[in-house]
């Protein structure tokens, strides 16, 4: 309290109210103080990117830790920098002493934006065995990949797996334009009625997150019907 300057009523709560009183001022005073940075950091993010990579920069450059690295990489990713992104992932991946899943999938996703499908089809297959590949976003891309370079058996059985009812509903729109595209469509009409009738019972803040999504759904479907 002293160290924070924090007003000194909060003395009285903290001697008089013993326990409580810590645990009150912890609660108010420090959790609330950590939130308003967090809200802050994130503002900045957003209005002035690159000062989040220099600081990840100069972070990585005063110590270099796998986690450091692993941070610069991902904010070059969220700026759509991929092949910076793709180079810290890359030397990320040395340190073999990690369990690298979620590198490997950051990797793969930086690969598919710069449309290097064969990098991504690479990289999957050193963690297909692993059991979160199964119905991941991972496996996802992974399909994609397989589908733009003409292999569409092994992309529809990944593209597929992504096929969870009340979830995943942009994966779910592309693998039914994908079935659309095979000219499967019965199934793809299957999978669009059941998008439709999910979105009847989204809530508020998932129907405005997957507007575009579920306003493509209805246009597909009208389009069936056409045919």
């Amino acid at each position: 309290m002293y160290k924070n300057r924090t007003p000194y009523y909060w003395a009285f709560v903290i001697l008089f109210l013993s326990v409580l009183g810590c645990l009150i001022y912890i609660l108010t005073q420090v959790y609330n103080r950590r939130d308003a940075e967090k809200i802050q950091e994130g503002i900045i993010s957003v209005v002035n990117p690159t000062k989040r990579i220099k600081d990840l920069e100069h972070k990585l450059q005063f110590s270099e830790t796998y986690q450091n690295r692993v941070n610069l990489a991902d904010a070059y990713l969220d700026i759509q920098d991929n092949q910076n992104a793709i180079t810290h992932y890359l030397e990320a991946l040395e340190d073999t002493s990690q369990n690298n899943f979620y590198v490997y999938g950051k990797l793969i996703e930086a690969f598919y934006n710069t449309q290097d499908y064969k990098s991504v089809i690479a990289y999957a297959e050193k963690i297909k065995n692993q059991p979160e590949f199964g119905k991941s976003r991972i496996q996802f891309l992974y399909g994609l990949a397989q589908s733009e370079l003409g292999n569409y058996d092994v992309a529809e059985a990944n593209l597929r797996a992504i096929d969870i009812r009340y979830s995943f509903y942009e994966e779910r729109l592309t693998l039914a334009k994908f079935l659309l595209n095979r000219q499967k469509n019965e199934d793809a009409k299957l999978l669009l009625d059941e998008i439709h009738t999910e979105s009847q019972n989204m809530t508020k803040p998932n129907k405005k997150r997957f507007k575009s999504a579920i306003i493509e759904v209805e246009k597909l479907l009208q389009d069936l019907k056409l045919v």
